[in-house]
């Protein structure tokens, strides 16, 4: 009984000793062989983790418009690609940007940013895969 007790003690510290990283593949949101570029004014850019998105807001052709939601691996990308109120890359709700992304495989108008065109024509490329 006492070996079986210090056996399940020593699982149960190993199994919290190591850091869990549930997380979905991209594969499996995204078209990752296939990328795309949308233009549109920007609404917002939300730091949260575990997504940092920027919200954009396209016009089609037919006058139709959509918030688009483009999304990156994390809030700390955002930050560290200089984004946010006074970083290098800094972008504001109603500049025009441009970018290229991943669409999501089920054609809701959401995207893994890949590049980031700003007001100044500067391109900001995020992380590759």
């Amino acid at each position: 009984m006492k070996t079986t007790i210090a056996l399940l003690m020593s699982c149960s510290l190993l199994l919290g000793s190591v850091p869990l990283k549930a997380h979905h593949s991209l594969a499996g949101v995204y078209e990752i062989r296939k990328q795309e570029t949308l233009t549109g004014v920007l609404n917002r850019i939300a730091f949260t983790n575990p997504h940092g998105a920027m919200y954009v807001q396209v016009t089609a052709s037919d006058g139709t418009s959509t918030e688009w939601t483009m999304t990156t691996g994390s809030a700390n990308a955002l930050a560290n690609l200089g984004f946010g109120e006074t970083g290098a890359n800094h972008v504001k709700p109603g500049d025009t940007i441009t970018i290229s992304y991943f669409p999501a495989r089920n054609g809701k108008p959401l995207g893994f940013i890949r590049t980031v065109t700003l007001p100044n024509a500067n391109t900001v490329e995020f992380e590759a895969l």
